[in-house]
Order: C-alpha cells, then structure tokens, then sequence
C-alpha cells in the first residue's frame, strides 16, 4: 500500500479570498478554497446532485451549491443543509513556498 502524497494544486495568490477554484489531480475534480486565510479542498462535485461546488456561494467555512443550495462544512465536508444528505469528501491542505498542496 502506498502512502498519501502531497500534490501541487495551485499557487498562493490564484484564489481570491472566499472564492474557489477547480483543479483535476489524479482523475479527480477538486474544489479548493480560500476562507480567511485558510485553503480547503473537497471533491467538486455535489453529493447531492451533479453540480460543481466550486461555483458555489463561499459563506464563512461554509460552500452552497449552486444548484439547489444544499450546505457543506468546509473542514469537515458534512451535509449542513438539504436537500444533501451525504458529506463531501475533504482533504488535507498545506502550504509550503507558495505552493498550495493536497493530500491525495
């Protein structure tokens, strides 16, 4: 079994703040956000619907999907709102020399 690797999704600076930005990293589609000085990721797709959470409405630690406005934490990926029932799956960010990276 392989362990985790820490992949280069963006750069500081490509994401406004409480924006997003959709990247594709190993065949999956992500969406990585920037909230108050943090970087989330989660996979960009809605669990509830298919909609891509990086078009969303950024409010706090929180993303609404654009398309029927279910809620995700952005910490933890739980199903804050209907019509989701489902959490979105997150994962670990880090910054290093202005590199933006996720934990594949």
């Amino acid at each position: 079994m392989t362990s985790p690797q820490w992949i280069k999704v963006a750069n500081e600076g490509d994401i406004d703040d409480e924006d997003a930005i959709c990247v594709t990293q190993e065949g999956r589609k992500l969406a990585i956000f920037f909230v108050e000085g943090t970087y989330y990721a989660t996979d960009n797709l809605c669990t509830h619907d298919v909609a891509n959470l990086s078009e969303g409405f950024v409010d706090g630690a929180t993303i609404e999907c654009p398309l029927h406005q279910a809620v995700f934490c952005l910490k933890t990926g739980r199903a804050l709102a209907a019509p989701a029932e489902k959490s979105v799956r997150t994962y670990p960010v880090k910054v290093e020399g202005g590199d933006i990276l996720v934990q594949m």
